[in-house]
């Protein structure tokens, strides 16, 4: 992990953005630091592997806490809504992780390959200490970019390499489903593709279903078993994190974000912010603004872009 942690720390003190990630040439493949620790950002994941080389965060999902540091992985395996936190951090010795989105094209393709069976395992969210071969081909791959002519060249097959450790090794079974083609998760995937694409509109749950190809009891049951919320919640989540970002990055007015997200009315928008964020919209902003710790600046989905898939963790 030293090794991983000094390639980690070179690339990202030297391209990290305002928001500490610094975005490399390899798709779904960043590094993140931060020099101090962070305030609760809240977000809805997409499937990842977030390996930690410094400092510790804490992330939560529902009721589940997960604390993890230095020589630990983070793995997503759904669509869920995540609060994190960058916990220890300083400039002395900052947070640095690795962060790749999974495939569930290459999981599938290599699962057939390896002939993995179908393992029972629904967490969505977990934490392991780092395979040393999963660390390994994460030290290959950041070494690429010393050389940016070998990255258009290299980066598939080595990419492919940490997503088969990733299976192999303890986090397996964990990620295995993604690689279903036809199974709930990418069913449920699909819907939700459309639901960040389109949360500010009226979205009928029909249509969601018709998109994953279930009926809508059965749809409505399959999404809260892969994501722990309702179709609606889900959305629900997604306007409020993108107002929050409006607020907070672009100085929006609270009814402003509201409408701007899909609220019709300012005190449901009011209400249901406080509920996610434990504030009014108006106090939110303020003590955010008040701290030293920069807000939200990415635009809205990883931690936030839709289309960019640029994670935060």
């Amino acid at each position: 992990m030293t090794a991983l942690l000094k390639t980690v720390s070179r690339y990202a003190d030297a391209n990290a953005g305002p928001d500490g990630i610094a975005r490399t040439p390899i798709p779904g493949l960043n590094t993140v630091r931060a020099t101090a620790p962070s305030d609760l950002v809240y977000d809805i994941s997409r499937p990842l592997a977030c390996l930690v080389v410094q400092g510790s965060k804490h992330v939560t999902m529902g009721t589940q806490g997960f604390a993890f540091s230095a020589g630990d992985s983070l793995l997503i395996t759904a669509d869920v809504p995540t609060v994190s936190q960058i916990t220890r951090a300083s400039i002395a010795s900052p947070y640095y992780s690795l962060v790749l989105e999974l495939d569930p094209a290459v999981i599938a393709e290599l699962s057939m390959q390896i002939g993995a069976q179908h393992v029972a395992d629904h967490a969505p969210v977990r934490v392991d200490p780092t395979d040393a071969e999963v660390a390994e081909a994460a030290l290959r791959l950041m070494r690429l970019l010393d050389r940016p002519a070998s990255v258009p060249v290299l980066q598939a097959q080595l990419v492919r390499e940490m997503h088969y450790w990733l299976l192999a090794g303890r986090h397996g079974s964990a990620i295995r489903r993604l690689g279903w083609p036809d199974g709930h998760v990418q069913r449920v995937a699909r819907a939700v593709a459309v639901l960040r694409a389109e949360f500010a509109r009226p979205l009928p749950v029909e249509r969601l279903a018709a998109v994953a190809g279930m009926s809508a009891s059965s749809f409505h049951q399959h999404f809260r078993a892969v994501t722990s919320l309702s179709p609606l919640q889900f959305q629900k989540q997604l306007r409020l994190i993108e107002a929050r970002r409006l607020m907070l990055s672009e100085g929006k007015t609270a009814s402003s974000a509201a409408f701007a997200v899909g609220y019709e009315s300012v005190s449901q928008f009011t209400r249901e912010y406080g509920r996610l964020f434990g504030r009014t919209p108006v106090r939110d902003a303020k003590v955010a603004r008040g701290r030293p710790w920069p807000p939200l600046e990415a635009p809205i989905p990883w931690r936030f872009d839709i289309s960019r898939r640029t994670c935060a963790l």
